[in-house]
């Protein structure tokens, strides 16, 4: 089974600052709490106050994973702090969205606050697919259904059949020209990620990919038939893994796979870059499934005091 160990690349300073500077409302909603102490943090809790409703900060639309951060501490002194953080606060509920199933928060919060005569609900929200990198490309393809295996080797090859074909990183340089043509594959490729790119979002990518890029953390990949850039990936190096944020692709190349290829491809680079974990992030398309992609799931907590 597949594994999510360390915080993920939007619990980053660089993720969470472009999203409010983006989305933010009022600054007196925003509750970034450091647990235990300025001189000895155990931990952050980035939150926004709405109402009487305590969240993390930003949405599903945007964020993959939410959490806690903690800083490599003890999760067993981090959470009673925490709780004895948040009581401070004047919430009736609280939505804890998109925690992976390995999150410690899962198994302390609800104790924590059940033994406070709170209630504490748990639904399942959805999967985040990841494969684990072995240390070579043969490997992971040993690792794929065999019918997987076959259809991927098929594609490639008729793609080598091709001939003229390449696989480009962009770069600081040219980022910003590199990003509006992604955001047109984007578009092209369906409907649903023509009606999510709103001008605020496309706005937000914009922002991220340069704060992204800055931090070292963005890799903007194309594939190129003849010249033309035919798909893109947009993914994050963090931590030992690679993310893989969103893709797009030319309609008219379908015929050629090229937006898996490019993917699978992504997984190859990331391989041979010595990545421990492809993360294919939210959602459950068969394209993940295919490509070696392992289910975990994300849930939703609710806490009603």
């Amino acid at each position: 089974m597949a594994q999510l160990e360390g915080s993920p690349v939007f619990l980053t300073p660089e993720w969470q600052q472009v999203w409010w500077d983006q989305f933010g409302g009022d600054p007196k909603d925003l509750r970034l709490m450091v647990i235990g102490g300025e001189e000895n943090p155990l931990g952050i809790a980035p939150m926004l106050l709405s109402g009487d409703t305590l969240t993390f900060l930003g949405d599903t639309d945007l964020f993959d994973y939410h959490d806690f951060i903690l800083q490599d501490k003890d999760a067993a002194a981090f959470y009673p702090a925490l709780v004895e953080c948040l009581n401070a606060e004047p919430w009736r509920t609280m939505e804890l969205v998109s925690l992976v199933e390995s999150s410690p928060t899962l198994e302390y919060l609800p104790k924590l606050y059940e033994a406070l005569g709170c209630s504490v609900t748990i639904e399942e929200e959805d999967v985040v697919p990841g494969a684990v990198l072995p240390a070579t490309w043969d490997e992971y393809l040993a690792t794929l259904r065999k019918k997987d295996r076959h259809e991927l080797r098929r594609k490639l090859r008729r793609l080598d059949d091709y001939g003229d074909y390449r696989v480009v990183q962009a770069s600081g340089d040219d980022l910003q020209e590199s990003l509006t043509s992604f955001l047109s594959l984007m578009e092209e490729s369906k409907e649903e990620k023509r009606e999510f790119l709103t001008p605020e979002r496309e706005e937000f990518f914009g922002r991220m990919a340069s704060a992204m890029n800055d931090a070292g953390y963005l890799r903007l990949f194309f594939l190129e038939l003849s010249g033309e850039k035919v798909a893109g990936s947009l993914c994050f190096d963090y931590g030992g893994r690679r993310f893989l944020y969103n893709s797009g692709y030319r309609l008219a190349y379908g015929a050629y796979s090229v937006g898996l290829l490019l993917k699978a491809l992504c997984i190859k680079q990331a391989i041979e870059e010595g990545l421990s974990y492809f993360d294919f992030l939210r959602g459950p398309e068969q394209y993940k499934h295919h490509l070696g992609g392992q289910p975990l799931n994300l849930y939703r907590m609710t806490i009603r005091r």
